[in-house]
């Protein structure tokens, strides 16, 4: 779940901020000097942009077509750049010639990641041909009606000719209908592919998804690896002998956090090469010179160099969120030069390049965008736990005089709260108005290696509360914070803390509840990715019941005493709309204020704009009356 069980800052933050230059899909040519991103802004819209990695400078920009949105750029071995580009329901797969573009394949339906073949004579693409739903599960789910359970949406490889104009009925993918595969790399010598996949329902089993490699000309499909663990970013060892990945406890698909482990190509048990790491691997690459990791130690990004048995070499680091197409960093083939997006909380995007150990900012477009807040890490330790956390306030705030906090718990669990650049939303809006925003990175969140994250495992609102509680106490040692004025929200994950502290403390005198569980019990058969929970709570709940029922906020109700307000997607296949329900239902009975919001067509994330501002509005009003001075 990539927003997952996460909403993260898409309901947090609110509408989009559309006066920042956005660096999207940012990926560099083989050899170094170029650039190209899916750039946006709000006078020009959309267009793939391809710039000199030396100096940022605009070599030109790619935009045929007014109506579509454009992604995935990729380079082939000889600079060639291929992109998707959608019409509605329509994908084209595109080569770039100059200033315009010429169709290699027309899918209807929606696609995913091109990528050239070694030799630079094929285009390998994810297709779903008739997709009723956009890809993920944080998405909006198809209507449940007819007979369950039957019919889902297939993603599969498919292979073109680099020259070819292939129409849409002559599409035919080359992966089994019976597979949905979610990532893939290409093998050195081009014969096939290794891919993560799973059968059936693509939204739900990607927590039990496989390691399997797949033969470019049959498309058969042959088992390297079960993990033990969830999977993400498998590559091939540049002489095709290995295949490496990031494994670890990640409850949503995209959120990456892990260690990295290798397994031969020819299949066996995978090993894990950095055991023990206190920090968590977020993106890695696999290159000539090497193992590439991008790894969260707690506040910080660092890059490093993985030897044969797993140590790192940091060559660079920053207390910043990087982003680069479906990593963090973007290589040179030989893996000498680097590119990223760098942005923290009052530095707007910007495009960083050049040797990995000092690549310097080579985009200026936001340098005029003035940050509205002021950021600071904060450490404490809880029980034997260090932990992380972020502490934002107003610019200039007064530091005499005592201000309300609101705690934005994240989604997740498996997780963190990192660096964003925001300029508007709920979180700036809430900052201007005098609050102060803690976000926690509590055990079972990214940062500080394995055993931190795993801490969470049948454990859900236990350490993790009293690890927020405790980092609420180091904020107001620090800060002029009113305890008499707290707040706290969240969305999925964080929806359910919001709804469980409220039955374990009356520390907060308002609460935002988005997309959370209030009852594990009834959440275990109603949502559509019920494989997540299996990592964390060990036992299906037919087999552990107790484990489900005794950490559902439901059955404590009685103790809760917090006004809150709650919002959820009508078409929520995470965390169903019922759950929050459920809660309502509950604190009615209870008598605590409470109000409901279901937005209409929404999935796991408030998308539409008229939504989001409406869930915007009330958010502020609700704090607003319940935490006045």
């Amino acid at each position: 779940m990539r927003l997952p069980l996460a909403l993260l800052l898409v309901s947090v933050a609110g509408p989009a901020f559309a006066a920042t230059h956005q660096y999207g899909d940012l990926v560099m040519s083989p050899d170094g000097r170029t650039l190209a991103t899916i750039e946006t802004t709000e006078a020009s819209g959309a267009a793939v942009t391809l710039r000199d990695a030396r100096d940022g400078r605009i070599i030109r920009t790619i935009d045929p077509c007014e109506t579509c949105r454009y992604s995935d750029p990729t380079f082939g071995p000889d600079g060639t750049i291929a992109f998707l580009m959608r019409d509605g329901d329509v994908t084209r797969l595109e080569i770039a010639k100059g200033n315009q573009a010429n169709t290699v394949a027309t899918i209807n339906g929606i696609a995913a990641t091109p990528r050239f073949s070694p030799d630079g004579k094929r285009i390998a693409l994810l297709v779903t041909i008739g997709a009723k739903k956009e890809a993920g599960a944080t998405q909006a789910g198809v209507r449940q009606i007819g007979e369950i359970g039957e019919h889902y949406d297939e993603r599969r490889l498919a292979i073109f000719d680099v020259g070819a104009s292939v129409a849409a009925d002559a599409v035919k993918p080359l992966s089994p209908a019976d597979r949905y595969i979610y990532e893939y790399d290409w093998t050195p010598d081009g014969h096939g592919f290794v891919v993560t996949s799973a059968p059936g329902n693509g939204d739900a089993n990607w927590w039990v998804a496989t390691l399997d490699a797949v033969d470019a000309t049959t498309g058969a499909v042959r088992n390297i690896a079960r993990p033990t663990t969830q999977l993400n970013l498998p590559r091939v060892s540049p002489d095709g002998k290995s295949v490496a990945y990031i494994g670890g406890l990640m409850s949503d698909f995209g959120s990456i956090g892990g260690d990295v482990y290798t397994v031969p190509f020819t299949g066996g048990t995978p090993t894990n090469i950095t055991r023990g790491s206190t920090t968590t691997n977020v993106s890695m690459d696999w290159l000539s010179s090497g193992i590439h990791t991008v790894a969260l130690a707690a506040d910080t990004l660092e890059l490093n160099t993985l030897d044969a048995s797993g140590t790192p070499t940091t060559t660079w680091r920053k207390m910043a969120s990087f982003a680069a197409a479906d990593g963090k960093v973007a290589y040179s083939a030989d893996g000498k030069t680097i590119a990223t997006v760098v942005q923290d909380f009052t530095h707007a995007p910007a495009i960083y390049a050049g040797s990995a150990a000092a690549p310097r900012q080579i985009t200026h477009d936001n340098d005029d965008l003035a940050p509205v807040m002021e950021a600071r890490s904060i450490r404490w330790k809880n029980e034997h736990y260090d932990v992380q956390g972020w502490l934002l306030s107003p610019v200039g705030a007064d530091p005499k005089t005592k201000a309300p906090m609101i705690t934005i718990v994240h989604g997740g669990p498996a997780a963190a709260s990192t660096p964003r650049f925001a300029s508007e939303g709920t979180t700036i809006d809430l900052l201007r108005k005098g609050y102060w925003l803690f976000l926690p990175n509590p055990r079972g969140s990214y940062g500080q290696g394995a055993a931190f994250v795993d801490a969470n495992r049948r454990d859900f609102g236990g350490g993790d509360l009293r690890d927020i509680l405790a980092g609420i106490d180091a904020v107001e040692q620090q800060a002029p914070i009113d305890d008499n004025r707290l707040g706290l929200m969240g969305g999925s994950y964080g929806g359910f803390m919001a709804m469980w502290a409220n039955t374990q403390t009356d520390r907060f005198k308002a609460i935002v509840a988005g997309a959370g569980l209030s009852n594990w019990v009834s959440y275990y058969g109603t949502n559509g990715i019920n494989t997540w929970m299996l990592p964390f709570f060990g036992k299906p709940l037919y087999d552990d019941y107790d484990a489900y029922r005794r950490v559902s906020a439901v059955n404590y109700v009685k103790n809760a005493k917090t006004p809150t307000f709650i919002y959820v997607g009508e078409r929520d296949i995470e965390v169903p709309p019922t759950q929050s329900i459920e809660w309502w239902h509950a604190l009615k009975d209870m008598g605590v204020p409470t109000t409901l919001m279901i937005y209409e067509g929404e999935g796991h994330g408030i998308r539409d704009p008229d939504h989001a501002r409406d869930m915007h509005d009330r958010t502020i009003a609700w704090f607003d009356k319940y935490l006045a001075d």
